[in-house]
């Protein structure tokens, strides 16, 4: 059963890593193929092809649920039901919304005029039909968005798409796994019209609104508000940047959000005391077992209800519901067993779950914590058992937090050690209770609520002091996938029983995990990043011994911005310990947006910037022209600003960086005036191989004689995708192909990266090299 399930497994892992997926004639192939499998009885290669078909035929089915590309930018007037929690920050609120059947579109040519139902483009009569669920954001709505209202909008719609960057989130594959067909906004006009809203009993998502609304009544402005209705329905919407960085320098994440363990937990307290009460009733028609086995499969699926069904609550009932059928049933399964018909039915159900660092990690917690436990002689008490399996899953789920996250907290242990049994045992239970009752028993559920507070304050205390010491976290260097073949028997090795022979070996296995490096340029050399920000810059710079990071993208909200999600993931992914200098063009958010999360998260020693008395408080340096220095063979000198211009795009820091093998020029927002001063002022001295486009290919920049003067071979231009500027213009593309460059747009290509070495200039994009099916090309 344990080889059926991964050979399974396998099958599916393998489409994953299609970058497009095979003709509908080859799904014929395979049918044959695992036809004629079948009857040699070769049942391990047959769950692998099985495995294959099924994951193709559900990317196929998910791939179909998608905007055509013809509704791009189309206003469409939609009806439907806002399905979940919404998140909310100062300037918008975000929402996932189904719509209804008859969707009708506004002006297909894009002018936004309204047009009469009768005889108009109709998206579902013209066979365009919106997907089934829709992601949007209503800037500054004036009217509160709860689940369930159900609304008329009028929205303009893209499809999925997000950045693509080395290390970075892949949002056009959380969207793809969460069934989300298309993005968009609300329109302001004409006004977004209220219909109603669901009964409180007909809609999970309704409950779960009314239950953190009560909760936001009842406790105020608490700090621990957040955390509770994280715990309780799992909305995680409301905790802050600040304090999800200090679960991950203390490993202690997966307790803030309603996790396997919450649910095995809870059903775990529920199957006990139903043992214990039915076999004290003395009504024995049904066996004390099978009730309370039945009671803590509906408490688990009560539960997960409460967390919205998310992905790994589904997971935890499925695998607590074979455990408890087995019971029932009167079955003795081995552990592995049950943990492989697990796995089968969550993957069957959900073969997309393969894409979630969740599944792998509650999957795997589980599997060594029962091959760490089961089978063992002698029994651990309570504490010795809570010691050993705390301690078993930080050294077994290591290689997996560095290939997904970079970060390993050595404090874990000690951090669950007493932080599970506070959260478990008391703070989920309580706050539960506190919940179911808080609507017919107000007063006792704020008396628990308050004890919840006061334990969850004194918890966050111990936490934000074990977060504050040295080394309380590692950050790592992306492990290669050979260094992982070592780890994992490694971990098997290192956890097996006392006796096996030459367990030390294990830790040379870790070796090649802890010593895996990033490949450094040769001296002369520059490597050249441009991280796929949307609208706006950021680039970073590699020489043999020094990082240079130029801009830093915008800033969303006050727990949002490109330092924190794309910049800081991929120095993390690279093993950058330090930035040597980090140099800011100007003042507009696009650009300056992310500095400060991205100084706070890394070691930053020199700051330069044309706009010093913005990040006073960092003590930067104004950049000027002529400033100058050598990296490893490499010279880095500040063309611009030397004179002050009226408009602060002007006054950005224009930096070029020269050596041997190529020359880039980075020149920030600058337009027609100063592209001409730079001209008049350097001439030929302008030249270089790349040239980031001057603001984002807008048609005020890259005028003609600018580009005359730079020759490039290479122009990389710094855009959103379907931005509302329309940057890069055609007519600055016209201009770019008369200078005969070849120009990318991260847009569309993802972050381009470009190596300059051995007089050879490479220049690549993500999304051409390591896309994947669901990723748009």
């Amino acid at each position: 059963m344990v080889v059926s399930a991964l050979s399974f497994l396998a099958g599916l892992m393998l489409v994953q890593q299609f970058p497009t997926l095979p003709d509908v004639k080859w799904l014929i192939v395979g049918g044959v193929l695992a036809g004629i499998i079948a009857w040699l009885r070769y049942w391990r290669c047959l769950f692998f092809v099985v495995g294959v078909l099924w994951a193709i035929v559900f990317a196929m089915h998910r791939l179909s649920d998608r905007l055509p590309e013809q509704l791009e930018g189309v206003e469409v007037q939609v009806t439907g039901t806002i399905a979940d929690l919404p998140e909310q920050d100062e300037k918008r609120v975000r929402f996932d919304f189904i719509p209804r059947d008859g969707v009708y579109a506004a002006n297909p040519s894009g002018t936004g005029a309204a047009i009469p139902r009768d005889g108009v483009y109709d998206a579902g009569q013209s066979g365009q039909q919106l997907p089934a669920k829709l992601r949007l954001s209503w800037y500054y709505p004036d009217q509160p968005i709860k689940a369930g209202q159900q609304w008329v909008f009028t929205v303009k719609l893209k499809r999925v798409h997000g950045t693509m960057n080395p290390g970075g989130f892949d949002y056009e594959r959380w969207l793809f796994t969460e069934g989300v067909g298309a993005t968009g906004y609300v329109r302001p006009s004409p006004k977004p019209v209220l219909l109603g809203r669901d009964s409180a009993w007909g809609s999970i998502s309704v409950c779960r609104q009314s239950i953190t609304d009560q909760l936001s009544s009842a406790l105020g402005n608490s700090a621990s508000l957040a955390l509770i209705k994280a715990l309780t329905i799992g909305d995680g919407n409301s905790v802050t940047q600040e304090q999800w960085e200090v679960f991950r320098k203390t490993g202690t994440t997966h307790l803030v959000v309603i996790s396997g363990s919450h649910i095995g937990l809870i059903a775990g307290l529920v199957y006990f005391l139903m043992l214990k009460l039915w076999a004290w009733t003395g009504w024995l028609v049904w066996s004390p077992q099978k009730v309370a086995a039945v009671s803590a499969v509906l408490v688990a699926i009560f539960y997960s209800g409460l967390a919205g069904f998310s992905v790994p609550t589904q997971r935890s009932v499925v695998m607590l519901s074979i455990a408890m059928a087995a019971i029932i049933l009167q079955r003795n399964s081995r552990p592995f067993n049950t943990l492989s018909i697990a796995l089968f039915a969550v993957l069957i159900v959900d073969p997309l779950a393969v894409l979630s660092a969740g599944f792998w990690l509650s999957f795997l917690a589980v599997s060594v914590i029962v091959y760490a436990v089961s089978g063992r002689l002698g029994k651990l008490g309570p504490v010795w058992g809570a010691i050993k399996i705390n301690g078993v899953t930080s050294v077994g789920l290591s290689p997996l937090l560095l290939l997904f996250f970079q970060q390993v907290s050595l404090v874990a242990p000690l951090a669950n050690l007493i932080a599970v049994p506070v959260i478990s045992l008391l703070v989920v239970p309580l706050s539960l209770l506190a919940a179911i009752i808080m609507f017919i028993l107000p007063t006792l559920a704020s008396k628990l609520f308050f004890l919840v507070d006061t334990v969850l304050q004194g918890l966050w205390w111990l936490l934000a002091h074990l977060a504050e010491i040295p080394m309380a976290s590692i950050n790592h260097v992306l492990p290669s996938y050979w260094a992982l073949l070592f780890a994992v028997p490694g971990i098997l090795l290192l956890l097996a029983p006392v006796g096996i022979p030459a367990r030390w070996l294990s830790l040379v296995m870790f070796l090649p995990l802890v010593f895996t490096d990033v490949k450094q340029p040769e001296a002369g050399d520059i490597n050249m990043t441009l991280l796929d920000v949307g609208q706006g810059l950021s680039a970073v710079v590699q020489t043999t011994h020094h990082l240079l990071v130029y801009d830093t993208g915008a800033k969303f909200s006050e727990h949002s911005d490109m330092g924190q999600s794309v910049l800081l993931p991929f120095l993390r992914s690279q093993g950058v310990a330090k930035i040597d200098s980090l140099i800011i063009s100007h003042g507009d958010n696009d650009h300056i947006g992310g500095a400060v999360s991205l100084m706070r998260g890394i070691s930053t020693e020199k700051i330069l910037t044309s706009v010093p008395q913005q990040l006073s408080e960092y003590a930067p340096i104004e950049c000027a022209a002529g400033q100058s220095w050598l990296w490893d063979e490499v010279k880095f000198t500040m063309l611009a600003p030397r004179q002050a211009f009226v408009s602060e795009n002007d006054n950005s820091c224009v930096l070029k960086i020269q050596s041997k093998h190529g020359t880039a020029l980075l020149a920030g927002d600058i337009e027609a005036a100063a592209e001409s001063w730079l001209v008049e002022t350097y001439g030929e001295a302008l030249k270089a191989d790349v040239l980031v486009a001057p603001h984002h290919g807008s048609k005020t920049s890259s005028t003609s004689g600018f580009l005359q003067a730079v020759q490039p071979g290479y122009v990389l231009i710094p855009a959103g995708y379907r931005n509302q500027f329309g940057h890069p213009h055609k007519d600055v593309l016209t201009r770019y192909r008369q200078v005969h460059a070849l120009w990318l747009n991260s847009a569309d290509s993802g972050a381009i990266v470009v190596n300059v070495k051995n007089n050879v200039l490479a220049v690549r994009g993500m999304r051409q090299t390591e896309s994947k099916y669901w990723n748009i090309k």
